[in-house]
């Protein structure tokens, strides 16, 4: 049993949605298709898994399991800054990366502003009607969140989840990351120009079908 819920197993248990294919669990995991496929296999052989025209986790008791696994791994060894943004995707309930973390979805990681990696916060939109749902999950996993930015000094470890709780969601999805839609991002990124001058450069140069209006040099760049 051990052999089958390894780290890999768990994870694809929670990120599989009912008849998905091994290619697509992977890809919204960032793992190897090579990797998923032969922790795939494992789980169909031992009947957590099942396949028939996609992939299906055989009941809720499963995931229930593989969540508890998780969660336990993550009070003891805090997730990395890539594993944490894949942890919210193991929630039952919609969200979209807004604010910084739109611009660097949108940006498919070009731009990065007003973190480090000891400062790690990741914004997420949720409906307000999930509000205390998305609080208990991120509880359960002992990472700190909030619906503002906690000051470092205050949190035991580098990441923290800040969120935006909103009447609706209306999410996109860039690279298999549900984001905010591009205007909503690109205002924002107005609202706070001189941190994302360069950034809005960057999306004009990057997406054929604008054109903000920005035309950023290097030496333009405003230190912090």
């Amino acid at each position: 049993m051990y052999e089958v819920f390894d780290d890999t197993a768990v994870r694809v248990i929670l990120a599989l949605e009912s008849g998905d294919s091994i290619r697509r669990v992977s890809q919204r995991l960032q793992i190897p298709y090579e990797t998923v496929r032969q922790a795939v296999n494992r789980l169909e052989e031992a009947g957590f898994v099942r396949y028939d025209d996609g992939l299906f986790v055989v009941n809720d008791t499963v995931r229930d399991t593989a969540f508890d696994l998780l969660a336990a791994s993550t009070r003891v060894s805090p997730p990395t800054i890539d594993e944490a943004y894949i942890l919210p995707q193991f929630g039952d309930w919609p969200f979209a990366f807004t604010r910084i973390d739109a611009v660097y979805v949108w940006t498919r990681g070009g731009y990065q502003v007003g973190r480090t990696p000891d400062d790690y916060p990741l914004f997420l939109a949720v409906r307000e009607q999930d509000l205390y749902d998305w609080q208990a999950f991120f509880d359960s996993c002992d990472i700190p969140v909030s619906v503002e930015r906690q000051p470092r000094t205050d949190v035991p470890n580098p990441i923290q989840i800040v969120l935006d709780p909103q009447p609706s969601l209306d999410i996109e999805h860039v690279e298999d990351h549900p984001v905010v839609p591009r205007e909503e991002t690109i205002e924002y990124m107005r609202e706070h120009y001189v941190q994302f001058q360069s950034a809005l450069s960057m999306l004009d140069r990057m997406y054929d079908d604008l054109d903000v209006g920005v035309a950023y040099r290097e030496s333009e760049r405003v230190q912090p």
